[in-house]
């Protein structure tokens, strides 16, 4: 790895860098790995709208979906076979990262249907399904903070299975993330399972938070409100960084670490820039502290590497001034909890209309027998 680029700043002030996409194509052309040589890639996140995209453009896929159609392979079991697939290999690349860092990175993550988003029993079982189809330790599952999403949470870590915990927007949605894994943590042990084996990120969006307080803001109009746009995603970001540093410092957490159990390290979500008037780098740059993970989609990978300012812990040193802005807006009548919750299920309802795209696409190429093309 290039040791002067901002990339390589970005590590090594403690951010662990996964991409935000994954496709076939990526893994054979030797493109991913090129991104893990020269671009200090360490991990990679999925969902279901990266799948859909990359099936969409599925030249790749031509001869499984040939072998899965001549099978009389039904769309889900053949949408398991093919994502699960992607995630085996590409962990299979990042097998050398997760050697070298302990377990810490070198992480692949693949999420549950999200059409289970509300069904905690249902999403156990996924999980179970995936993680033994995968069958890679640098695998995660992906899991949404939804409030049924917790009790799966937990049953999926006390079963030894590492877990990428998604969409969260709230700050107390953050604290039951992780009494949801600390609970987990202490079935674990309480089992007999190895903690030191089980590990998990819980994934913060951030760039959604701006978009739906920014719309806000702008129906309120005045120059105190509009003074606020763009503020509220790093302030509430770094406010769970501070949740996170509370939690992990506590009695309970710290009898788990001492057993060999590993922090719940927080990952920025959504972190390309959706408004085009800021710097597109800003959910890179104002998000610097130890122990987290930033997963960013290409197009702000290679902005960080370009321009990208590394100055540092950009967080410990702000809580004071991230709780005076959410003071601010809510001076301002901007509603935390109620653009939390809409948040969430516009997040869970965006990745069922992309499951449904991604069943659709993989339908229509099984009745053809060939892979899909685009659309």
């Amino acid at each position: 790895m290039t040791e002067t680029t901002p990339l390589a700043e970005l590590s090594a002030a403690g951010v662990s860098i996964w991409l935000d996409d994954l496709s076939r194509a990526r893994i054979t052309s030797g493109g991913l790995k090129k991104l893990i040589a020269d671009k200090n890639v360490v991990g990679v996140t999925t969902n279901p709208t990266i799948f859909a995209g990359a099936l969409s453009k599925g030249e790749a896929y031509t001869e499984q979906v040939a072998l899965l159609a001549a099978a009389g392979t039904s769309v889900h079991d053949a949408v398991f076979e093919i994502t699960t697939d992607d995630v085996a290999a590409a962990s299979d690349l990042f097998r050398p990262v997760y050697d070298r860092t302990n377990g810490l990175d070198g992480r692949v993550s693949i999420e549950v249907e999200p059409t289970l988003a509300h069904d905690a029993a249902g999403t156990i079982t996924a999980a179970r399904q995936l993680w033994a189809k995968v069958d890679r330790p640098n695998a995660l599952i992906k899991i949404p903070a939804t409030i049924e999403g917790l009790e799966a949470i937990t049953e999926t870590i006390a079963a030894g299975i590492s877990v990428n915990v998604t969409l969260i927007f709230s700050l107390e949605r953050h604290r039951q993330v992780i009494n949801a894994y600390l609970t987990g943590l202490e079935k674990a042990r309480a089992a007999g399972i190895d903690i030191s084996s089980i590990h998990s990120v819980a994934s913060f969006f951030v760039s959604r938070v701006d978009t739906e307080i920014d719309k806000r803001l702008e129906a309120v109009g005045t120059a105190e409100a509009l003074a606020l746009k763009s503020k509220a995603g790093v302030a509430n970001a770094r406010l769970a960084y501070q949740v996170y540093e509370q939690a992990f410092d506590s009695e309970r957490a710290k009898v788990l670490l001492a057993a060999g159990g590993n922090k719940q390290r927080p990952l920025w979500a959504s972190t390309g820039v959706k408004d085009p008037s800021l710097p597109d780098t800003l959910y890179v740059t104002e998000l610097v502290a130890p122990e987290v993970v930033n997963t960013m989609p290409e197009k702000t990978l290679d902005a960080t590497f370009d321009h990208g300012v590394i100055a540092g812990d950009t967080i410990t040193g702000n809580y004071d001034d991230a709780n005076a802005v959410l003071d601010a807006l809510a001076a301002q009548g901007i509603a935390y909890d109620d653009v939390t919750q809409v948040l969430e299920a516009e997040g869970v309802s965006k990745f069922i209309v992309s499951w449904n795209e991604l069943l659709d696409t993989v339908t229509a190429a099984l009745a053809a027998g060939q892979a899909p093309v685009s659309r």
